[in-house]
């Protein structure tokens, strides 16, 4: 999964993106009925700010996306310190190379799947764990660099955004269902029941997961349907979270669960600390679900 804070959502990784191709106002169509343009005669409407060109050049690339300060509410250590600085040069690179963000997903989802396959089909080894875990982070980082490169290239779409997450949802799915598989066949399991951890944590990485995206939504589109307050442009000044939170959230942070590949070989301290990571996991999804419930109830509840 990408950030916990979508780092990979790309529908919005560009703010002001045009309307139409030209940059112009067109007519829109809400419930089934278009809305008319400006009226005949009424005072012209004043033309958008022309949007800056992209960077040339990979080290232009480089300087622009260091200088974007992106929200690290919901982000952990691993993917603001580690993940996203390592998305930069590859992101960077993607266009001096002409290559869109869906390449870049795409590019990204060949790595991930290609390291799920060999947890699944290889006998562990020394060197199968770190060919696990490079392809991974590797996959993981380019799952940051397309937001990042559509950004450079001043560009967003919803099927961009859409293939994004399509891609994310089924790591989520095939990579424990992967060690599911290895666990099955390679291992020599003290109790059957280990092979419940993988469907645990599966379904706590789902949870967190779809349910994640969901409130984003919801808290989304509630907030821009609410009447508009004179509070609105101080409560959107976000200030940044403790660093003990970024800490704690650690456990759920999709990197470090691409790290702990490396003790693939090493069967017993790799089945331990995939256990503990899909204990936090579940800790986690509990208490994301209840403060995502909250949330949800307070910016959707009538006022009064």
């Amino acid at each position: 999964m990408g950030d916990t804070a979508r780092d990979t959502s790309r529908g919005t990784a560009h703010e002001g993106t045009r309307k139409t191709a030209n940059g112009g106002a067109e007519d829109t169509v809400v419930g089934g009925a278009r809305e008319p343009g400006p009226e005949v005669g009424a005072a012209p409407a004043r033309p958008a700010a022309p949007r800056p060109a992209p960077p040339t050049g990979f080290t232009a690339a480089l300087r622009e996306l260091r200088g974007v300060r992106k929200s690290a509410r919901g982000v952990s250590l691993y993917s603001r310190w580690v993940n996203r600085p390592l998305g930069r040069p590859a992101a960077a690179a993607a266009l001096v190379m002409g290559l869109r963000p869906n390449h870049v997903t795409l590019i990204s989802a060949a790595l991930t799947y290609t390291g799920i396959a060999v947890i699944a089909l290889v006998p562990p080894s020394p060197g199968t764990g770190i060919a696990v875990a490079a392809l991974l982070v590797l996959g993981f980082a380019l799952d940051s660099a397309d937001g990042q490169l559509a950004r450079l290239r001043r560009e967003a779409s919803p099927a961009g955004e859409w293939l994004d997450h399509m891609v994310d949802c089924a790591k989520v799915v095939a990579l424990h269902a992967a060690v599911l598989v290895s666990l099955y066949r390679f291992h020599d399991l003290p109790a059957e029941s280990w092979l419940l951890v993988p469907l645990v944590f599966q379904t706590a990485a789902v949870v967190i997961f779809c349910g994640g995206l969901l409130t984003d939504k919801l808290l989304s589109a509630a907030r821009a349907a609410a009447p508009s307050t004179g509070a609105d442009g101080a409560a959107d000044r976000e200030t940044p979270p403790p660093w003990w939170r970024a800490l704690a959230l650690l456990p759920a942070d999709y990197g470090v669960l691409c790290w702990s590949f490396l003790l693939l070989a090493q069967a017993p301290w790799f089945r331990v600390g995939y256990a503990l990571l899909a204990a936090a996991n579940l800790l986690f999804a509990a208490a994301f679900l209840a403060l995502w419930y909250r949330r949800v109830v307070a910016v959707t509840a009538p006022r009064r």
